[in-house]
């Protein structure tokens, strides 16, 4: 009889045991979204930020991890061969209103950077025989539109992205401001865009508030045209570069240096006009080409301080 029970309290046990093992690796499958965590509108909405790719395309190609090779080779105190930077997310904000079932957000990032130049002091060589390393801070703003889906069983899924406009920022204090951008798809379409934040695309379709572009879609290996209108306080061409096409893991990045077009003296300064056509590559996916500049001095003389103005345009890759 002292057998028998002693065999039951061991099936017994056993039976626990594996009822406990079972929960646990039920809370760490992957089966869907964690809601376990609070589900405020805020953070349901910045759950929705960070889970979009769209919005997320943008930071790979922002923080170019370290000096790249860019086309052309200046020709002052220092001869820049390289020219890179590597950004540091330190902070987020995020601001929402909502009105009935739509929430108006703006969703600001906080960077802080490090310009790396490789270069070289005599103009003959094609060899950096130096690497120059100038810190500075920026700010990358962009609105976000959400509409409530009605999901009473799970609060995290409450708010759903139906527009993004486009992302901008730089330096606080900067002699070079970009006016205006043309993008032109090999398909026929276009984007003129003048105030990014304003500028809204749609993720998915025209939506109730105005029927916005949606995401530019574009095939692999296509040739996509694009046109920066801006002033700058400097009568020198300035330093304005293309990177593109990195995705999550950090590949497939390229960088092109846009070719000064014109320039036309102002009363406040140089109004002038840069032009580049950069190919998408062959992997499909979301990317955003981001625009960087800079005026000439920053990267040709190694202690002139940072000053930079940034504006990216999301685009989609197609099989």
């Amino acid at each position: 009889m002292i057998k028998e029970a002693s065999i039951v309290r061991k099936l017994l046990l056993f039976i626990t045991l594996s009822l406990l093992i079972f929960a646990v690796g039920c809370n760490n499958a992957p089966t869907g979204p964690d809601t376990s965590q609070s589900t405020s509108d805020q953070q349901a909405m910045l759950k929705a930020i960070e889970a979009d790719s769209s919005v997320s395309s943008f930071e790979p190609n922002y923080n170019e991890g370290s000096a790249m090779t860019v086309l052309g080779k200046t020709t002052t105190t220092i001869y820049p061969l390289k020219v890179g930077q590597k950004m540091r997310l330190v902070s987020h904000n995020f601001n929402y209103t909502i009105v009935g079932d739509t929430a108006f957000g703006t969703y600001s990032t906080t960077y802080e950077g490090v310009l790396y130049i490789a270069a070289s002091y005599d103009s003959s060589s094609y060899h950096p025989d130096t690497l120059i390393q100038k810190p500075f801070t920026t700010v990358i703003t962009r609105k976000i539109i959400f509409i409530t889906t009605g999901d009473t069983v799970h609060p995290a899924l409450k708010w759903r992205i139906v527009a993004i406009s486009l992302p901008e920022g730089g330096t606080l204090n900067s002699n070079i401001n970009i006016t205006e951008v043309k993008v032109y798809f090999p398909d026929g379409d276009s984007l003129v865009v003048t105030d990014p934040n304003s500028y809204y695309l749609s993720r998915g379709w025209g939506w109730r508030w105005g029927w916005w572009k949606q995401i530019p879609r574009v095939k692999r290996n296509s040739p996509v045209k694009v046109q920066v209108y801006l002033t700058s306080a400097y009568a020198d061409t300035d330093f304005v570069t293309l990177t593109h096409g990195c995705d999550p893991d950090g590949l497939h990045r390229e960088k092109n240096r846009f070719y000064l077009v014109s320039s036309t003296q102002t009363g406040r300064g140089y109004d002038k006009v840069y032009e580049q056509t950069f190919e998408t590559h062959q992997w499909p996916g979301y990317f955003h080409a981001v625009i960087n500049t800079f005026p000439k001095q920053v990267v040709t003389d190694d202690s002139t301080p940072v000053e930079s103005n940034t504006w990216g345009i999301p685009y989609m890759v197609t099989r």
